[in-house]
This record gives structure tokens, sequence and C-alpha cells, in this order.
């Protein structure tokens, strides 16, 4: 599970492990995985930087040897950088998509063979940001919508092999990445940021909210369900006013 360490990526390890999965942390930050590690009582850490393909190679297979095969990859590792699209420099697009899309596929391509044994699936942290347009997000939009096309293709391609692909799509949710882009969007849009979500989509979505979908689409209760982008937004999306 990369991006594990804090956030959503540990919201989704500690629900995990509470019911009854042996989760193994991964995470660019060490220590913060160590920490995750110790508080949800994991299996293992297996640390990567996911602009790695090596790193993201060395962990899937520490993470496979940890476990004894793997049954479930969740892409949760991701950045965004707020800026109007034009005035973005290329460096910094290039890294959100490094991050965000080549990240996941590097790291499906690692998992693949030992999710086709287990009849395993995988699970890709998007947003609702891949969706729609945003002002300030034009890179971090541009590479969730490719993280979904990319989930759509896996979910085909491999679904005679026996594993399902799917994406989460979070609206805006309390975490430290949208903390940071508040700032931004309020002088963007000239809102309160608190007024313009309650306005939109009620109220800031938890990490917990997002861990429970991923859950849902990891288990055999989704069994029918692949290649589809879960959205979580509390009717963001849904609105036209």
């Amino acid at each position: 599970m990369t991006g594990s360490g804090a956030g959503i990526g540990k919201a989704i390890a500690t629900l995990f492990t509470e019911r009854g999965a042996r989760v193994v942390v991964s995470d660019r930050d060490k220590d913060a995985a160590e920490k995750a590690a110790a508080e949800i009582g994991a299996a293992g850490i297996a640390n990567c930087d996911v602009t790695s393909e090596p790193e993201v190679q060395t962990a899937i297979a520490e993470a496979v040897r940890i476990l004894g095969g793997l049954d479930v990859l969740v892409n949760n590792a991701g950045i965004e950088i707020s800026s109007p699209l034009l005035q973005q420099s290329t460096e910094s697009f290039d890294l959100i998509h490094q991050i965000n899309v080549r990240g996941p596929f590097v790291a499906m391509k690692a998992a693949a063979e030992h999710l086709v044994a287990s009849k395993g699936n995988i699970v890709n942290m998007a947003s609702v940001a891949g969706l729609g347009g945003s002002p300030l997000l034009g890179s971090y939009c541009a590479s969730k919508a490719a993280l979904i096309q990319l989930t759509r293709v896996a979910a085909i391609e491999m679904r005679d092999a026996g594993v399902r692909v799917n994406a989460v799509c979070p609206g805006f949710a309390d975490t430290a990445m949208v903390s940071r882009l508040v700032p931004d969007f309020e002088a963007a849009t000239q809102v309160p940021f608190g007024d313009l979500v309650a306005a939109k989509q009620g109220r800031l979505g938890t990490p917990e909210d997002i861990a429970h979908v991923v859950a849902f689409l990891a288990s055999d209760s989704a069994s029918w369900v692949t290649g589809s982008s879960y959205v979580l937004d509390g009717g963001l999306t849904a609105s036209l006013v």
C-alpha cells in the first residue's frame, strides 16, 4: 500500500488491519512508515519512492516476501502542486505525473504476476479532479484523469486473469494535502474555503470515509466490480449549481 505513512493511506491500512488483513506499509517517508506500522500493527514495511521503478519493484518483492503472496495492491501515493496551469513549471508538471500516473503504472506492472496468482485486485486512489476541471489544479486534474483511464484499461486487460482493478475518486477531504490548498483556493475564488465546501459537498470527507470504500472494493463483496471509479464527494460532482 503506497503512501500509507499518514493521511488516507494510513486510514486504509488501519481499517484493513482491523478487519483482519495483513498489511505492508509503504511510504517515501521512512520515519512516517515506521511510526504508522507500529501504531497499526502492520505485518511489515516496504518503503519506496514511486518515481523510481527499481524501488517500486523491490518494495513489491519485499511485500510478497513478508506476506507470502499478494492479494491487494492499493496505489495511494500522490501529490498536488497548486498553480495556474499555464504558469506552472514543466518540472512540476512532470513530477505530478511521475508520482500520480507513472507510480501506479509501475506498481501495477510489478504486482501483476502476484495478483494473477492470488486472483487479487488493485485499488487506485484517483480524485473527482479527474472527472472535472478545477482552477489551480490543472496538472493534478490531468494526472487523475489519466489514472482513471489506466484503471479502466487494466481492468479490461486483467479481467480474464481474475484480477479486478478499480479507482476511488474523493472530493475535498480533511487531509494535509487539502489544507495546503486552502489559501490559494480562497484567493482564487474570493470565498472562504469552509463556505465553499459546505455549499458544494456538505462537509469535508474524512480519511475513514474513503478507507471504507477502498475496503469494500478490495473485498469479496465487490467480486463483480471492476473498471469502476467510485465517487465520494457529498454530491459535489452531481450538482450544476
